[in-house]
């Protein structure tokens, strides 16, 4: 081996060896013991390093080996595709090799696919991938970008799409662009061309080959009712029905309480133990009592006892903890358990024995927590109220007699625990559900639910069970898994104090939780408050579970875990299996549960699955809105909606409907009429008129285009109200001129003569081009 070699190959296991540091030219001398006559050879080599991206040059002319260079086997992860064709590659933080990289994974814990890098890799894939330097000039995807180089496992291998037939060939036709756009099949099925069809995958080698498959499904023609939705099932690879094994596991569990089961546990069977819950629920897995004490109150949360019925590792445990969590779509509800536990045994229904595990809590009378307790428990419940009836409750002392006024009690703690979380810098992030009406699969309405009183009472009593599960386990120090929101990076926090600013608001210092709220409370019950919220949704990152105790950004919580939904999220069994052994009634045998190392690896397999359910729901949940929105276009009277515009570019305007919280574009024939002109320094369109288009400025729209297969919607302007609720009179175009309030200001006049300077420019400015 050449000389020149030998010292590459020395030079970089000197930079890589672990735990080692940076070194300047003169150290790496030193290190490798070189005479002075090879001084101009290593800094040839060193150059040559350099330049082939092997090692990366620091401050003080320090070198180190590149993310490159560590991974030049690859680290193996989860791929996540996106629409656009890109996706997004997250590292398993278990794996030995990829711990060797050096690389913090907690740092920075996904890494951008550019849709080029992303070989024949489908969404959810196991991949090795390898990590290169971001030479597209663009930081917005961090120094490193990943690239596929080896499929390690398939999700799945299953597309579904419009089957085609031409002569002797069969093809299907996807319209999802994280799949190839065509598949070739063999077709062995009856089905006709048009039909909507599952098939798999079956040689693919190449990014270029057109893959071949065959067929294993037909769904039914496109239109028929359910058919839309099932297809979201399959493309998501989730499983709706359960393995004839795990259905009967399920079907022996017996339905009746053992006599000695009840005794070993505290009976709060006579107790005024209730539930809340929405109308359509099924699956209860939470109940609440709170009764005043001389010293404060007292809270018991009593949750679905799912440990006592799926023991670790049986065939329910590993089904339970393959799906991660139950999938609530727009027409169904595919559960993590079958439904003989998760309606059944388990549901805490009215008027039926149920075993419980009960969090007691006792709160002074300013909502402090000064002692806890928890336990196996079975309870009884009177009955169960619909979130509508307990919000009637609350509103008219008169009703709901005995039941009625242990709601109102409830409130009054409720209320005292959210209001200080919020002065601890909790933030308010809840916003109205708005679900779509279905008649037969056919969208016929939809329905807004505001997230009231009643829903915030049930939300504070399961937070404060959390919290004290999640630090009576972590002071245990015993492995389990913790759901944790992190901090935000302060980049994402400055884009949007920029989205705040250009609807009018001050967002003071955003790395302050207390200046987020503030923002928050300023814009409530205002058109511009959906918008502010899911831009700070945006810039915060997705809570995920972790093995680690690392406290929740969002909810300024310390400690923080998932325990009140166990029939719906296996990271909720998890935690109740390692809360046994601290029970103050524990049973004689406690369940086993997973070491540290496994508890990273299923939080990493839970978190997978969530953002899995959460991407079907909602595409499910969009799918049917704009089904509607495309139906309902076609009316006589077609609805108009209220909105804001959330972001102007020379294409046209993005806004959202603030009412169905759809976002949708206005393209520029879908102004109002008149000369509009694009203000590049000033992001906003004007006209002659002296009307503006910008971000805050609200207005009514209708639907002008439905594009299903793209998922997305265009809207027209039918009248213009205004800018946002904090700067602009309300204006309509059917006046053909801008209207004002009695008393606006000289500033507001001179502000419009701007404005008509403006576009008479931009005129004078297009008429020359032209004449060109």
């Amino acid at each position: 081996m050449p000389k020149a070699e030998e010292m590459k190959k020395s030079i970089i296991a000197l930079l890589g060896k672990e735990g080692g540091r940076p070194l300047n030219k003169s150290e790496i001398a030193r290190a490798m013991e070189l005479p002075g006559s090879m001084r101009k050879k290593l800094r040839e080599n060193i150059a040559e390093l350099a330049k082939s991206g092997e090692i990366e040059q620091g401050k003080k002319g320090r070198f180190s080996v590149s993310g490159e260079c560590r991974t030049r086997e690859g680290l193996v992860g989860k791929l996540k595709a996106a629409p656009g064709g890109h996706g997004w590659f997250f590292p398993h933080k278990t794996d030995e090799a990829n711990l060797a990289t050096g690389i913090d994974f907690d740092e920075q814990d996904r890494f951008y696919i550019s849709p080029r890098s992303m070989g024949i890799a489908l969404n959810g894939d196991i991949v090795r991938a390898k990590l290169v330097k971001n030479n597209s000039g663009s930081n917005e995807h961090n120094d490193l970008r990943a690239r596929v180089i080896e499929i390690v496992e398939r999700r799945s291998s299953k597309v579904t799409g419009i089957f085609v037939k031409k002569g002797k060939f069969s093809s299907i036709r996807t319209n999802d662009e994280r799949l190839p756009p065509s598949i070739q099949v063999e077709n062995t099925l009856d089905v006709k061309s048009g039909q909507l069809v599952v098939a798999e995958i079956t040689e693919w080698e190449h990014v270029k080959d057109t893959p071949k498959g065959h067929l294993i499904e037909v769904l039914g023609w496109p239109g028929d009712p359910g058919v839309d939705v099932e297809a979201i099932v399959h493309q998501y690879g989730i499983n709706a029905t359960f393995p004839r094994n795990v259905v009967e596991a399920a079907k022996k569990i017996p339905m009746k309480i053992p006599k000695e089961e009840i005794a070993r546990r505290e009976d709060w069977r006579k107790r005024d133990v209730i539930t809340i819950d929405p109308k359509t629920a099924k699956d209860f897995d939470d109940a609440i009592m709170v009764e005043k004490t001389a010293k404060g109150w007292r809270l018991a949360v009593h949750i679905a006892d799912v440990s006592h019925y799926v023991k670790p590792e049986s065939v329910l445990d590993l089904e339970a903890r393959e799906r991660g969590n139950s999938t609530y779509l727009v027409d169904r509800v595919i559960p993590m358990l079958p439904e003989e536990l998760s309606n059944g045994i388990c549901s805490l229904v009215p008027q039926e024995d149920r075993l419980t595990k009960c969090a007691v809590m006792d709160f002074d009378p300013e909502g402090r927590l000064f002692k806890s307790y928890f336990c196996d428990a079975v309870i009884c419940t009177p009955r169960k109220y619909a979130y509508e009836e307990a919000q009637e409750i609350l509103k008219n002392p008169s009703k709901g007699g005995k039941l009625g006024g242990k709601i109102r009690e409830a409130w009054e703690l409720a209320s005292l625990l959210r209001k200080r979380r919020f002065d601890q810098g909790g933030l308010d992030l809840d916003m109205p559900e708005v679900s779509i009406i279905l008649n037969d699969g056919v969208p016929t309405g939809y329905h807004r639910e505001e997230y009231n009183e009643s829903h915030q009472l049930i939300e504070e009593f399961m937070l404060a069970a959390n919290e004290a599960v999640a630090r009576k386990v972590k002071n245990s120090n015993r492995p389990t898994i913790y759901r944790v929101h992190e901090d935000p990076d302060s980049d994402k926090l400055q884009e949007f104090a920029e989205l705040a600013r250009s609807h009018g608001y001050e967002p003071g210092d955003l790395t302050n939780r207390r200046h987020i709220q503030k923002l928050i409370d300023s814009a409530r019950g205002s058109l511009e408050e959906p918008a502010i919220k899911v831009g700070l949704l945006k810039s915060l990152k997705r809570a995920s579970y972790m093995a680690i105790p690392d406290g929740h950004y969002g909810l300024a919580k310390t400690d923080y875990c998932h325990f009140t939904s166990p029939i719906r999220r296996y990271a909720d069994l998890v935690m109740h299996r390692a809360l046994q052994p601290l029970l103050k009634n524990r049973p004689k045998e406690t369940d086993r549960t997973p070491d540290a190392k496994r508890c990273v690896e299923i939080a990493e397999h839970i978190s997978g699955t969530e953002r899995t359910s959460a991407d079907a729901e909602t595409e499910s949940r969009r799918m049917k809105m704009l089904e509607w929105l495309e139906l309902s276009s076609r009316e006589k009277e077609p609805p108009v909606f209220d909105a804001i515009i959330t972001e102007v570019r020379a294409m046209g305007l993005f806004m959202e409907c603030t009412d169905i919280l759809q976002r949708g574009l206005v393209k520029r024939d879908g102004f109002p009429d008149g000369r509009w002109f694009f203000e590049n320094n000033a992001d906003r369109f004007a006209n002659s008129r002296g009307q503006i288009l910008q971000a805050g400025t609200r207005m009514k729209v209708v639907v002008d285009e439905v594009d299903r297969i793209g998922m997305k919607a265009d809207f027209r302007i039918v009248e213009l109200i205004g800018g946002s609720t904090k700067k602009h009179a309300a204006r309509k175009f059917s006046k053909g001129k801008p209207g004002g309030k009695k008393g606006d200001s000289s500033k507001g006049k001179q502000d419009h003569q701007r404005v008509n300077r403006t576009a008479r420019k931009s005129a004078r400015k297009n008429s020359r081009r032209r004449r060109k």
